[in-house]
């Protein structure tokens, strides 16, 4: 596996990036951007620039995607840049890929925060070598109606400003209810949060150590169709898969379709454990009551776990991790180094 570098960790005051690599709802919902600029600096002393694609509308985005990858390089490159938020995931960050110029990244490496669709850029980052962190959305974690969530604060906190990411805990309390952004008087509720009953643990039960690779499970299953931006298979042997799925709310028979593809393509059987990050289980389109959503998340831990004992059963599995589309978050590192140890039930980054 090549050499990584975790980019410098920000000091409060610093610069930070805010960026649209996907797509931007600021001008949709310019009351949920404006007050995830407002913690940026208010929970993390941060200052936030807005780069120009952040207030774009999805339309003029989705049409400039090399404007998208510029925003990218410059932010990048610009050495008074410390770290870089995205706005939001998307659905087409993809086509961004072919107007990057990978050397920017690689040769300034700034620590990068976004979920879902930007599983696309980390994984160019992760073949440069750059750790990035999966979490950090403005709108979605910044932005979180009420209040920021004292978990995903500890953990952001970790991520921006220490070198080593530490031991990962489970949260006390999930939810993955919407709020209709398009409410301002939304930003002052809370969510309904529900009990975390902890992590699930199948599969192997050997202490296992390696680099995490992967993200959106969609995203991932869009990367081996593409193809172009895969790391090389040899790359990935003893690797940690990241993994967990969106407010798309894909069934178990998409989930089995894209580890299959895996498995048949001789990648599951390369990592040496497989984290899933909770399965959100509702979404602002679809209502399902607290035993449906019950049921789908076992349907899709049964997916997942079936298929990583066909074709890698010497791998732990471990399910419901904070991270992903549920809340709250931890900002987990992408290229990061984390050790797995089944028998005492940890999970530990060293970075």
């Amino acid at each position: 596996m090549h050499e990584f570098v975790l980019p410098p960790a920000l000091e409060p005051g610093d610069s930070v990036a805010v960026i649209a690599p996907g797509t931007s709802h600021a001008a949709l919902f310019p009351h949920v951007y404006e007050l995830g600029l407002d913690r940026l600096e208010s929970e993390f002393g941060l200052t936030p620039v807005e780069f120009p694609t952040a207030t774009k509308s999805p339309e003029w985005l989705y049409d400039h995607p090399e404007a998208r990858a510029e925003d990218v390089m410059d932010a990048f490159a610009d050495p008074d840049i410390a770290g870089i938020v995205a706005v939001i995931g998307g659905a087409d960050q993809v086509r961004i890929l072919p107007h990057l110029d990978t050397d920017v990244l690689r040769e300034n490496p700034t620590r990068f925060y976004g979920t879902s669709d930007n599983t696309n850029l980390q994984t160019v980052l992760w073949n440069e070598g750059v750790v990035s962190f999966y979490g950090g959305c403005l709108f979605t974690e910044f932005a979180m109606q009420g209040s920021m969530h004292d978990y995903t604060v500890e953990y952001l906190e970790r991520a921006t400003f220490e070198d080593s990411f530490g031991e990962l805990r489970p949260s006390d309390r999930f939810t993955d209810e919407d709020l209709d952004w398009a409410d301002p008087e939304n930003l002052d509720e809370h969510r309904e949060m529900e009990p975390n009953p902890g992590w699930r643990w199948r599969g192997g039960t050997e202490r296992v150590t390696g680099r995490t690779w992967g993200g959106c499970l969609e995203v991932v299953d869009q990367q081996l169709s593409v193809s172009r931006y895969l790391p090389d298979p040899e790359e990935l042997d003893g690797a940690v898969l990241l993994l967990e799925t969106s407010e798309e709310l894909p069934t178990e028979f998409d989930v089995r379709w894209t580890l299959m593809g895996m498995g048949e393509r001789g990648l599951l059987s390369r990592f040496s454990a497989v984290l899933v990050g909770r399965a959100k289980a509702r979404s602002h389109e679809v209502a399902r009551p607290p035993d449906e959503r019950t049921a789908y998340r076992e349907r899709q831990r049964d997916a997942i776990a079936d298929l990583v004992a066909e074709y890698n059963p010497d791998a732990p599995v471990v399910f419901d991790l904070d991270f992903g589309h549920t809340a709250p978050v931890a900002p987990v590192p992408v290229g990061g180094e984390v050790t797995v140890d089944p028998e005492n039930e940890r999970i530990r980054f060293e970075y």
